[in-house]
């Protein structure tokens, strides 16, 4: 599933050619994707408008139009791309947005499990989904001491806490790894036991590792493309993600696998006590 970084860089190529496209009509292929409102009142509340801005909400993107805004997240293997009306549709495409000027904007999602809900503009962030999402990690208002207060009454493992989408919108498995490991924090190790010093460690950790990707394009670890098609480059950069059996790059100990929070989690038990 795209994280933070990758759904940034989604939002930065979409904003590259997007902004000033008007919607002639709007092609729904799988009905099972547009969550609020039904089908039809999607369609006849998109057409005639023009999208303005995409931004970046945890991993959920909104496309701000002239009355409405468009929250949408792409799950496992959704993709948007930029199409001239006369290319061919593949059977993955599920949603097109036909422009004025004859380019198209499709949605094309393999497994079916991307949402899509549009609400007045200005009431998303009080509306399923937003409304439950929790701080943004690269905000300037986390800082170690408000993590400190967040994590005071959680016993669960810090692992299930950064997982947690109510508590920090954006960190997925691949950065939740890649972080604790940074902090030199064990993934079992309680979040209210972690004392404000390993915190400090732990903020600086998620403020370098998901600025480092977001500049290094996200991670490609099995099909994620931005919207101009382009893969990423920081999975050249994981320190233990997907390592399993290989050696640590810090202290040559082998990584290991185990599922923690449900998870397949990566960790160097010498780095990581």
């Amino acid at each position: 599933m795209p994280e933070l970084p990758e759904v940034e860089n989604v939002k930065n190529t979409l904003n590259q050619f997007l902004p000033g496209k008007k919607i002639k009509d709007v092609k729904i292929y799988w009905e099972n994707i547009i969550k609020h409102p039904g089908t039809e009142e999607f369609v006849i509340k998109l057409k005639g408008q023009t999208f303005e801005k995409v931004y970046r909400r945890g991993k959920f993107l909104i496309f701000h139009l002239d009355e409405d805004s468009l929250v949408s997240h792409l799950r496992m293997e959704g993709k948007y791309g930029l199409y001239h009306s006369g290319d061919a549709k593949d059977k993955h495409t599920h949603v097109v947005f036909e422009f004025t000027d004859g380019t198209e904007l499709r949605y094309r999602d393999v497994r079916k499990f991307g949402t899509m809900h549009l609400y007045p503009k200005g009431t998303e962030e009080s509306s399923v989904p937003l409304k439950t999402l929790g701080l943004e990690p690269l905000s300037d208002t986390l800082t170690a001491a408000l993590m400190k207060k967040l994590f005071s009454n959680r016993k669960r493992n810090i692992k299930a806490v950064l997982l947690d989408q109510t508590i920090l919108a954006g960190l997925g498995n691949i950065y939740v790894d890649e972080v604790l490991f940074q902090a030199g924090i064990h993934p079992e190790t309680p979040a209210n036991e972690l004392s404000l010093n390993r915190l400090k460690k732990l903020k600086t950790a998620i403020t370098e590792i998901l600025s480092e990707s977001v500049k290094h394009g996200g991670s490609t670890i099995r099909s994620y493309t931005n919207s101009m098609g382009e893969e990423g480059g920081f999975q050249l950069k994981l320190f233990v993600y997907g390592r399993k059996n290989e050696a640590c790059r810090l202290c040559g100990t082998e990584i290991e696998r185990v599922v923690i929070a449900g998870r397949g989690t990566h960790i160097c038990k010498s780095c990581q006590k």
